[in-house]
């Protein structure tokens, strides 16, 4: 890959940045401020479309990051090892809600 293409995918990078920010920000959905059960049918509806669409710009940007940390990278995909502490560190995390998601299920039982 070309120094020129990194510089554009660093550029690109940047811009996606700025959508994320605004798309994934509850703000600017549709609705604004109101509590879910004071939504509109088509409220509703667009809030959902404009999660999905942050979710989407946030997957395009991950990709142009992978992009960019192969060019770094020589074009090669990540060896294996690389990157375990983060795996680890989320394999901890999901752990940690699991955890957490069953606490909360026993304790919505027991208020019953």
């Amino acid at each position: 890959m070309h120094d020129d293409y990194k510089t554009r995918l660093t550029a690109l990078s940047d811009k996606l940045t700025n959508v994320v920010l605004e798309e994934a920000d509850p703000e600017n959905w549709a609705g604004g401020n109101k509590r879910v059960n004071a939504l509109t049918k088509q409220e509703r509806g667009d809030r959902y479309w404009d999660k999905k669409n942050a979710a989407a710009s946030l997957t395009l940007l991950i990709k142009v990051h992978s992009l960019i940390g192969m060019h770094t990278r020589g074009g090669v995909p990540a060896e294996p090892g690389e990157g375990d502490e983060e795996f680890e560190l989320g394999q901890r995390v999901s752990n940690a809600e699991r955890e957490a998601a069953a606490i909360i299920k026993r304790l919505q039982k027991g208020k019953k």
